[in-house]
């Protein structure tokens, strides 16, 4: 489609000297990933030749455990890069619009932590040819749905494909915010038959929002995450928030899911403002009976380094914030 990617391997490896052999051709640090990765898991950052067979190795291994499939591709690592992804939408019809973009770049172990649209320091320019290239992407593989085409962005300003998720995501209401968008709703009429209601130049950005994932999770103990139950539950409300939330007070945190348990999200004129809205829900969200993750949260929203909108892929393993690096 034409679309940038990164340099790697186009099919996935299982044999450990084919792996060393493009790796070498790629270049050090590489990123091994597995064929059938998802959330995070299968993925290995390998820094030198000598180390690459035991990690091929150990990813192989996780791979299969996870998906029951070792195969595993081999990417260029960007240091410092940036995820910028793009929500799209197609129909029957042929028509694709994108809903511009989101910073996915708060992670840690390749989750999301935190979200927000649209993507702090970036300017008209790039924010138009990135939004291009997923409209680009969508329309030639004919999709009919929701979805988002999401990238690397390096510091030079080049970015390249990674993936595409076929669904919505979890970060899809601060796209809604900033959009005045209900990206489900779209998704539903599409599944029907119909065409999408708008067009591209009718979709407008409209101020800033970020989504903070509420996890129960020990930030102090490298996010373990934890079970239990809620004995006391107060949700933050007002103009530009919202909470996307399961949870009551009493309910019992089970083993078996995903430790998320809100998303708190918020809107404000501009990304100072979002800011300062977040920093006073986190103060009015009360979970108790369970460590989460809103105290980490509160110290984001003070770093200098995330208010200027310097934050990378890598970001929580280069800051100290008050629990050590995380």
């Amino acid at each position: 489609a034409g679309i940038p990617i990164l340099p790697g391997s186009i099919e996935p490896i299982s044999d450990p000297k084919e792996a060393l052999k493009r790796a070498l051709d790629v270049g050090f640090p590489v990123m091994l990933k597995a064929a059938q990765g998802g959330g995070g898991r299968g993925m290995r950052l390998v820094e030198k030749p000598e180390d690459f067979e035991k990690s091929f190795f150990m990813a192989q291994k996780e791979a299969f455990a996870a998906f029951k499939d070792g195969r595993l591709y081999i990417e260029k690592f960007i240091p410092r890069a940036r995820h910028i992804e793009v929500q799209v939408a197609g129909d029957k019809a042929g028509n694709v619009v994108h809903f511009y973009e989101r910073d996915c770049s708060l992670q840690r172990r390749h989750q999301k932590l935190l979200e927000e649209a649209p993507a702090p320091r970036i300017d008209d320019d790039l924010r138009e040819r990135i939004a291009e290239a997923a409209i680009k992407g969508t329309s030639h593989i004919g999709y009919e749905s929701v979805g988002t085409m999401e990238f690397l962005l390096d510091e030079d300003g080049n970015f390249y494909f990674m993936e595409m998720n076929t669904r919505i995501q979890v970060e899809h209401p601060v796209t809604e915010m900033v959009t005045d968008t209900d990206l489900v709703k779209i998704q539903i009429l599409i599944a029907a038959g119909e065409e999408i209601p708008f067009t591209q130049d009718q979709i407008k950005l409209n101020g800033h929002a970020i989504e903070a994932r509420i996890n129960a999770e020990d930030p102090e103990k490298n996010f373990t995450p934890r079970t239990g139950e809620i004995t006391q539950l107060h949700k933050p409300g007002g103009p530009g928030i919202r909470v996307d939330s399961h949870i009551y007070q009493g309910y019992k945190i089970p083993p078996f899911y995903d430790s998320l348990l809100a998303k708190l999200i918020v809107k404000g004129r501009n990304r100072r403002e979002a800011i300062n809205k977040m920093k006073r829900a986190l103060e009015e969200f009360i979970i108790e009976g369970v460590p989460t993750t809103i105290p980490f949260h509160r110290e984001i929203m003070e770093d200098p380094l995330f208010q200027d909108g310097k934050v990378y892929t890598n970001f929580l393993s280069q800051v100290s914030l008050k629990g050590g690096k995380h």
